[in-house]
């Protein structure tokens, strides 16, 4: 049953309201399709991504150059996130999700063909990626219409485990499969994930129309209006930071794993098992705190689990028993669980209108975030030579920009949009046609 009364489940008075089930959401057709669709090419991502990280470290021999490659596909969102996101608003969803797939699956199939070079390969992979970011507007503003209420929170808590789970299954897999077969191989399971999505979201996903005011200006007025609502508000650039910030400190550390593993003497199966820790423990916080969680206990835990999945990093840097580590990567990955509850309260707030926009500068930055972060500790731990060290900065330099954000958070209660100040989709919103 679709939880339909917003005023009791949005408001700070739904503190009594029951969390939804999982059956709830899986009872409805739509996000069946959208759950598997997105379980599946993600769960080929992480296999591109492991095999490309080993592949180019085996030939350099850097952290950083296997840092870069391995974050290569947040450099788009950079680029043209924000600008590219914006199609999800002026075209029909669907059919952005499926030409995005389909497009993806042709260019990393091409990478199967044996005697590529390595630096073509990063540059389709690349291009590849520049189709990410409308697709994955297009899902998020999709998700809404298809689920609402604590269902939607829910459903987002499974969209997050899904991810997770193919990041463990991906990754665990992948250092295997590398070992054992060429990374080649790992790259062409992935272009076949891509095109399994694209027919499920075409045969079972409903065609929608973007709302017609989503079409009434400029491409360029879409994207300027997008950077308008996320930063035109005390409350989205606070949910924000703290999701950047966190995602930044937790993430960066995941393009060391492969020197990480080096220093402690592991091959790509050592790898694989690192990458999957912190995936691990996000599957498990998106169950025990995306689910059975009650829905106000869920947002009063955001900043302490926040606070929690950096500091769980600090001390690695003293270089712990191999067990040690991957219990501390799972503990971070359990406290990450906060974005789930983070993001939902993000594109219930944001007008119906403008939710494939605001996401795709909410991604960029994001994206942003844990490429730059990525890079960066790659950066460092070539001059260090210590990646364990890298690797507890990140949760010292994480926990400590947590604390400002914290501090400022909003007060329970406060009216996201006031009706005195002007912004985009405010009319709209304002009449309850487009708010969750």
């Amino acid at each position: 049953m679709r939880v339909t009364d917003r005023t009791q489940v949005g408001g700070e008075s739904a503190g009594n309201a029951r969390a939804a089930r999982y059956r709830d959401v899986f009872a409805v057709g739509e996000f069946r399709a959208l759950f598997a669709a997105h379980l599946l090419s993600l769960f080929g991502d992480q296999l591109a991504k492991i095999a490309v990280a080993v592949l180019v470290f085996s030939h350099t021999d850097s952290a950083l150059l296997s840092a870069a490659a391995f974050g290569i596909g947040y450099l788009p969102w950079a680029v043209g996130g924000p600008l590219l996101s914006a199609l999800s608003d002026r075209y029909p969803r669907r059919t952005v999700m499926v030409t995005c797939d389909l497009a993806r699956a042709a260019l990393v199939g091409a990478l199967a063909v044996p005697g590529i070079p390595v630096p073509v390969l990063i540059a389709v992979l690349f291009v590849a990626a520049l189709f990410t970011p409308p697709f994955q507007a297009a899902r998020s503003a999709t998700l809404p219409e298809v689920l609402d209420g604590d269902t939607y929170v829910v459903g987002q808590g499974l969209s997050t485990l899904s991810m997770q789970l193919a990041q463990v299954l991906g990754f665990a897999a992948g250092g295997v499969l590398v070992a054992v077969v060429t990374a080649r191989g790992a790259i062409l399971v992935d272009a076949v994930t891509f095109a399994v999505s694209a027919l499920l979201v075409r045969a079972f996903v409903a065609d929608r129309r973007p709302p017609a005011a989503a079409r009434s200006s400029s491409w360029h007025s879409d994207v300027r209006d997008g950077f308008r609502l996320v930063f035109g508000d005390q409350v989205l650039r606070t949910y924000l930071l703290l999701a950047w910030v966190g995602a930044a400190a937790v993430t960066a550390p995941e393009g060391l794993m492969v020197t990480y593993a080096a220093h402690r003497h592991g091959g790509p199966a050592t790898v694989g098992v690192l990458l999957a820790a912190m995936p691990l423990g996000m599957v498990v916080g998106a169950v025990l705190y995306g689910r059975f969680t009650p829905p106000w206990r869920r947002r009063r835990l955001i900043r302490p689990m926040a606070f929690g999945a950096t500091l769980a990093l600090l001390p690695v840097w003293m270089d712990p028993p191999l067990a040690t580590v991957l219990a501390l990567l799972v503990l971070a990955g359990f406290g990450s669980a906060y974005v789930i509850v983070l993001n939902a309260m993000f594109v219930q707030t944001v007008p119906a209108t403008h939710r494939g926009r605001a996401h795709g500068v909410a991604a960029a930055g994001l994206m942003i975030g844990q490429g730059g972060g990525t890079a960066l500790a790659g950066a460092v731990a070539d001059v260090l030579g210590d990646p364990a060290a890298v690797i507890g900065l990140c949760g010292l330099a994480g926990a400590l920009a947590v604390v400002p954000i914290a501090l400022t958070w909003p007060r329970t209660g406060h009216t996201p949009f006031p009706q005195h100040r002007e912004r985009p989709g405010k009319e709209e919103a304002m009449r309850g046609i487009d708010w969750d």
